[in-house]
């Protein structure tokens, strides 16, 4: 079953690969929403009839809540004072905490839906979702929301009865993140004096307005637009939270006019998710998974008065500086915000809600706080059972989740001690029962929705430890031991037939569960993996032969021991940064010292050179990834990378090659122009270095890039795109492509440097002149090393110098040995470093998208 070719092989390896990174999305992006769940409510009058929300988009926390030092009038000033004063005043507050992927559609779905984020959602771009699911919105007897395209529609299009949430919005064309996104703000606070205007007493608006159970939604994405555009530090963005605190108060102002200062109308406001200091969010770094939360008006408990000198709860070192100690801070998960907005107006809880009631945030009666919170725990419960039921009826080998079985947790125990407690007026017991069944329904909802995962990871790790064992024999046999026979066991087709038994036994179990189809291409693999290899067995008895009769058994063992180790490393590397630094500090003295004496009085220069750029390059892993705009490092580092490209032009007639055959006259023109050719490059790196601060500073000072700017860069981002395709195009009279290997990859570095140039905005284009030297360095020394008993030089133009000799085709067969390991490694150390040398995926957002 091995295949015949290395074609084969990698055919194999690429359908193998291609299929298993589904499984991915099988394992992790399974929608954990559940259907047929019967609603609840409190079965008591609400404290208020109508519910105002808020959403700032892209608002961090300590934004709003902590004092700004005015550089302009050295004074120390509030820039949300309305919402502070409420605050202050009236409202309870604290911090929400949001979940990964921090971004605008699973914010909002976590705080007005209540359950966080419906990971299946990946395959629609984070937008809209691909399962139905409920909210407070739908719940409601009327919605009226404002706001952005991106977000309203999602609701809309969710709800049971569309006709119950009305929609206005500004078009997709007004999102401009080049200027000032407060414009955004403005359309919406405009939009919504208009529609009061239009409620006029006696009309139809007018009644429904006055209906109990409505919602008014105000979408608010200026704040990250120019979070985006301006970054969270810079003037735009902090004066667009005085631009929105502003636009509230005068909201609140028509609120509290149209209804008469009735007093039940509770508001909130929030934010679905913050960002960093790069202006960017969607990863869990604390500044984008904490937003602000107040809440005021009927049914929210007030600041309790405290004594002097004495700090309210809830408070650590991240509000300290925030001025707020007096008041309690009370902390939420965000999805805890729609059970909260469900109980202050008196709405069913959503179906699929996850949250749990901040009781905290609750000013009512103790009765109406208990038949809240069971409301909520009954709400939870119907989803556990619903999901419950899904697994037993489908699993063939069914587990319930044990916990909820025990005598004291079964929830029809824990109901009626909920009963009891209520009717004994005994409410704190009853609140307390309610969260622990909410936190045991919640556990149970976990469990059922791993349920598979144990099943799956095992089929998927078998299958990739199979595809390892299946590609290795066929190493081993094809370069290794190319001579050994017989290979294939006189057995193989019994086990072939035993291995169709196999693959049989698992359909047939995927097919009484009704598992998806994709199922059984995950257990397909490892059944013909481990059938091929188990057919290999007299190739593995030679290979143990083979390491039996080395003289020398332990350096083998070691090394493959020690290649695992570094493989853990690079996985530890994900968490901890400074792995990479602690490979490039062992790398610079290692190596150098491994190599043998003679390599080591021939290249002294050589690897000196590695040893200092390696030093160099570990500095950028110890970096944070939080960074600010720093445009003298970016000019640094463009210069950097332009003196070295004329360094390669001036040196370029050293591995610059005419094409073959070519006459003396042909030959000295096309060499003049490729040097022509390096030295346009690096010219074009040189425009970069200068337009990238430029477009910086006009965009802060104009608000907007101007079209010259934008057209100049365009320009030269095109031509340093197209130059290597200029470069590639020569041909020989033969008509094959032929250049000096490192001709080539000066090419492609400095065609590379033109963009990281332009779009970075901190110490990214220095890391890739140290990144892009000690990769020429490597090759440089991993050639030098492969040539070494030739005694060949380092850069002389001879003929294993052009890319077609060093082609596989013209290079003599040879069989791979230990060495060809250390290769494997330093590649994919590098690769990883490529991409992690300064920052981690959500770091890919540092580029400045202005240039």
């Amino acid at each position: 079953m091995l295949p015949a070719t290395r074609n084969g092989l990698l055919l194999i390896g690429v359908l193998f690969h291609l299929v298993y990174l589904l499984s991915i999305f099988d394992i992790y992006f399974r929608s954990p929403l559940v259907h047929g769940m019967t609603p609840h409510r409190a079965a008591l009058t609400p404290p208020a009839k109508r519910l105002v929300l808020f959403v700032a988009d892209g608002l961090r926390a300590d934004k709003i809540y902590e004092p700004y030092h005015n550089e302009t009038s050295g004074k120390t000033e509030e820039l949300a004072p309305f919402l502070l004063n409420k605050l202050r005043t009236e409202a309870s507050w604290g911090v929400s905490h949001t979940r990964v992927p921090t971004e605008s559609r699973p914010g909002h779905v976590a705080a007005i839906a209540g359950f966080y984020e419906d990971v299946s959602a990946v395959t629609k771009g984070w937008k809209m979702n691909p399962v139905e699911f409920d909210s407070v919105f739908n719940e409601s007897r009327h919605t009226w929301s404002f706001g952005s395209p991106d977000i309203l529609p999602m609701f809309a299009h969710g709800a049971s009865d569309r006709s119950r949430v009305d929609t206005y919005m500004y078009t997709s064309e007004f999102e401009d993140f080049s200027g000032n996104g407060d414009r955004l703000d403005t359309w919406v606070f405009d939009e919504a004096e208009k529609f009061f205007a239009r409620a006029t007493a006696g009309s139809a608006l007018h009644t429904q307005m006055h209906e109990d159970q409505v919602v008014f939604f105000f979408h608010l994405l200026g704040i990250d637009t120019n979070g985006h555009g301006f970054k969270p530090y810079s003037q735009e963005y902090l004066g667009n939270i005085r631009h929105v605190d502003r636009g509230i108060r005068r909201l609140v102002d028509h609120f509290e006019e149209f209804y008469g200062n009735d007093g039940q109308t509770a508001f909130v406001f929030t934010a679905d998710h913050g960002m960093n200091d790069r202006g960017a969010h969607g990863d869990g770094h604390p500044d984008n998974t904490r937003t602000p939360l107040i809440a005021w008006g009927a049914g929210v408990a007030k600041p309790a008065p405290l004594a002097a000198g004495q700090t309210a709860p809830g408070h650590d070192g991240f509000s300290q500086p925030w001025g707020l100690g007096s008041y309690e801070r009370k902390d939420v998960n965000q999805a805890d915000i729609a059970p909260l907005m469900t109980s202050l107006i008196g709405l069913n809880y959503p179906l699929n809600s996850v949250g749990t009631l901040p009781l905290a945030y609750l000013d009512t009666s103790r009765k109406y706080r208990a038949h809240s919170a069971l409301a909520n725990a009954l709400q939870v419960l119907e989803q556990y059972r619903v999901k419950h039921d899904q697994k037993q009826h489908t699993e063939m080998f069914f587990k319930p989740y044990a916990p909820m079985h025990q005598p004291t947790n079964m929830p029809e125990h824990m109901l009626a001690r909920i009963q009891q407690a209520i009717s004994a007026e005994k409410f704190d017991d009853a609140e307390a029962e309610c969260l622990q069944l909410i936190a045991l329904c919640l556990e149970g909802l976990r469990y059922f929705q791993r349920y598979d995962w144990l099943l799956l990871r095992s089929i998927v790790s078998a299958g990739y430890l199979g595809w390892i064992a299946y590609s290795l024999l066929y190493i081993f046999g094809e370069y290794i031991l190319p001579d050994s026979s017989p290979r294939r066991s006189q057995r193989s087709g019994t086990i072939a037939v035993l291995g169709l038994v196999v693959f049989a036994a698992f359909s047939a179990m995927f097919y009484r569960q009704g598992s998806p189809a994709m199922y059984y291409a995950y257990a397909a693999f490892p059944v013909y993996f481990w059938a091929g290899v188990l057919q290999q067995v007299p190739l593995v008895r030679q290979i143990a032969a083979s390491y039996t009769q080395l003289a020398v058994r332990w350096r083998p063992a070691a090394f493959v021991g020690v290649y695992v180790v570094i493989l853990e490393a690079l996985v530890y590397a994900y968490f901890d940064r400074r792995v990479y630094s602690a490979a490039f500090a062992l790398l610079a003295l290692v190596w150098p010292l491994a190599v043998s004496p003679r390599f080591r009085r021939e290249h002294t220069a050589l690897l000196g050179l590695w040893s200092g750029v390696c030093l160099l390059t570990s500095v950028f892993t110890l970096l944070p990834v939080e960074r600010n705009d720093h445009l003298g490092l970016v000019i640094v580092g463009g210069a950097l990378i332009t003196l070295s490209g004329v360094a390669a032009w001036h040196y370029s007639a050293a591995f610059t090659l005419p094409p073959p055959g070519a006459g003396v006259k042909e030959a000295r023109q096309a060499v003049a122009l490729d040097r022509l050719m390096l030295l346009v490059q690096t010219l074009l790196v040189g425009v970069a270095t200068v337009l990238g601060p430029l477009t910086s500073k006009e965009t802060e000072r104009r608000g907007h890039l101007p079209r010259l700017y934008q057209l100049s860069c365009w320009t030269v981002l095109v031509a340093a795109t197209l130059l290597p395709f200029v470069h590639g195009s020569r041909r020989g009279r033969g008509g094959a492509h032929d250049q000096h290997y490192l001709y080539r990859l000066v090419t492609i570095y400095l065609a590379f440097a033109t963009p990281f140039v332009l779009l970075t905005v901190s110490y990214e284009s220095l890391f890739y002149f140290a990144y892009s030297s000690v990769l020429l360095l490597w090759l440089a020394i991993e050639r030098a090393l492969y040539y070494e008993q030739a005694e060949r030089q380092l850069l002389a133009p001879t003929h294993n110098t052009r890319l077609s000799h060093l082609a596989p085709s013209a290079m003599a067969p040879r069989r791979l040995g230990i060495s060809d390991m250390r290769l494997g490694v330093m590649f994919l150390f590098f690769v990883n470093v490529a991409f992690f040398g300064t920052g981690n995926v959500a770091s890919l957002a540092s580029f400045s998208l202005d240039s």
